[in-house]
């Protein structure tokens, strides 16, 4: 007996649907409104429900997705090939609205067990930072961390790790440039993030151009305070190894005092949760992304603080995104931030056909309007409260767009310098993904990466697509996942396996 076909369609409006079937479906399926599939259809793909004829739009999630290159018949595979770019939503004619409707009741009662630092932010984890004014020194950084699990960390075990912030910025760049902030208050703001509890140090060379004294929290008046910096060419060092041990015997007065750090509950108003997809397919806009965006309405409703970011997979869904700002200027700052990225990748001679990726795309994402419009459902409906240039530090609850290029890597790295203490991470295709300062919750989007990703994926939201559960209800599973994972009570796949990303600087700045 052949498999009942399963079609989603994500509007009533819709002249496309996307397959849901595991192994995809064959030719002369016939679906429940009577359509006749033409071809072999893959999993994830679209099949047009409607004939569509040539410079027709082709329409999903209620919107423009692309215009027909040529007639595609009912029932035919709407192959990336047919669908052409529409242009981007002109950002001078988005209209610019007051403050949405008032936003649902609070949650109250939910907590995790966090730990509490002296600014008042929460970390989830207990790490000892290293950060580094210049990528010469990383060579040293590496080379200690490695020693300090081993020699100094079990000695103290309350502290769950130690991470070296290194970075790829250099004395090869023009640290006075206009662009030039963006990294430098990245790598400052990355070491006040929640997870490292305000006992970071800094390791220079002596030379550089960015000055260790530059990425320096302001001056704490603490009685207990330590040094601060440490330079590999400082004169009382002879040779290498006396470095080293500067280091160590720095590292371990800073670990004394992350040792005295203890869990204690915390409401989830403190959690500071990123939001980020990669790897997508077909299925995130309609599973993963929505589940997250229902997780993330939780937590603003809780008191929290949530970020998704992005820009250049929300530039074509951002007349979807300024009507739910707060107020008229976090509209225009969010228009600013689009308008700021289409200016950089105009200087760059790239525009935005060169996103998605090659996987994307056999994942059954045609093209970058689509992706956008899936990818803005991981914001849930909250109201937009703020805007952030890449590298600031965040400001406000609820939901904040943190403005980030779409890379994987660079978006984490800028997200762990706004302050997030928790990280959700949607896929599709998969990827290994992680971070070492924060935990990085994985959501699969289909089942057949989940089951076969067994032990990568944390969470199966293809369970959605196959009509198992509503985005509700896994909404509500991965909001306790959250809670759960912040407390250390239970371990995201990353963490369990050492599967950890290197930090990844954006720097649109030029480089000498």
């Amino acid at each position: 007996m052949s498999e009942k076909p399963i079609i989603i369609k994500t509007a009533e409006i819709d002249n496309v649907g996307v397959v849901a079937n595991m192994k995809g479906l064959p030719s002369g399926t016939i679906l429940d409104d009577g359509t006749r599939l033409t071809q072999n259809v893959p999993i994830g793909h679209k099949v047009a429900l409607t004939i569509i004829p040539k410079g027709a739009a082709i329409v999903r999630y209620g919107q423009i997705i692309g215009f027909a290159a040529e007639t595609i018949p009912q029932g035919g595979w709407v192959q990336e090939r047919l669908v052409l770019l529409p242009t981007p939503p002109a950002l001078n004619s988005i209209p610019l609205n007051s403050a949405p409707e008032e936003q649902t009741e609070s949650l109250e009662g939910y907590t995790f067990e966090g730990y509490r630092n002296a600014d008042g932010s929460v970390g989830t984890k207990n790490i000892l930072g290293i950060t580094t004014s210049v990528q010469c020194v990383a060579g040293l950084t590496d080379y200690v961390s490695k020693r300090i699990r081993q020699e100094l960390l079990p000695k103290y075990p309350n502290v769950d790790d130690v991470v070296p912030l290194n970075h790829s910025y250099g004395c090869g760049v023009a640290i006075n440039a206009p662009a030039a902030i963006v990294p430098i208050r990245t790598i400052k703001n990355m070491a006040t993030n929640p997870n490292l509890g305000g006992e970071v140090f800094v390791i220079g060379l002596g030379c550089e151009k960015l000055l260790p004294e530059r990425l320096l929290p302001a001056e704490s008046e603490s009685e207990d305070k330590l040094p601060a910096i440490l330079l590999m060419q400082d004169e009382r060092f002879q040779g290498f190894n006396e470095m080293a041990e500067g280091v160590m015997q720095l590292a371990e007065r800073y670990l004394q005092k992350l040792n005295r750090r203890k869990r204690e509950t915390c409401p989830a108003s403190d959690l500071i949760v990123g939001m980020q997809c990669g790897g997508s397919d077909a299925f995130s806009g309609i599973t993963s992304n929505p589940v997250a965006g229902f997780a993330a309405d939780l937590i603003v409703r809780a008191g929290g603080s949530v970020m998704f970011s992005e820009v250049t997979e929300v530039r074509d869904a951002i007349h979807l995104l300024v009507p739910r700002a707060v107020s008229e200027d976090v509209g225009r700052a969010l228009l600013r931030e689009m308008k700021w990225y289409d200016d950089y990748l105009q200087k760059g001679e790239a525009d935005r056909s060169a996103n998605p990726s090659p996987g994307n795309k056999t994942g059954g994402l045609s093209n970058v309007v689509e992706k956008a419009l899936g990818s803005i459902a991981k914001s849930g409906s909250s109201p937009i409260v703020d805007v952030l240039s890449p590298g600031e530090k965040i400001r406000k609850k609820g939901l904040t767009f943190a403005a980030t290029p779409a890379s994987d890597f660079v978006c984490g790295t800028l997200q762990l310098a706004s302050g997030m203490n928790m990280h959700v991470f949607m896929t599709g295709r998969g990827t290994p993904y992680g971070l070492q300062m924060v935990p990085v919750i994985k959501v699969g989007s289909n089942s057949k990466l989940s089951n076969r990703w067994f032990d990568l994926i944390d969470l199966d939201a293809g369970k959605v697509a196959l009509g198992e559960k509503t985005i509700e209800e896994m909404g509500w599973e991965l909001f306790q996942l959250i809670l759960d994972v912040a407390s250390g009570r239970k371990q995201v796949a990353c963490d369990k396996l050492g599967l950890h990303n290197d930090l990844v600087l954006f720097n649109p700045g030029p480089v000498t």
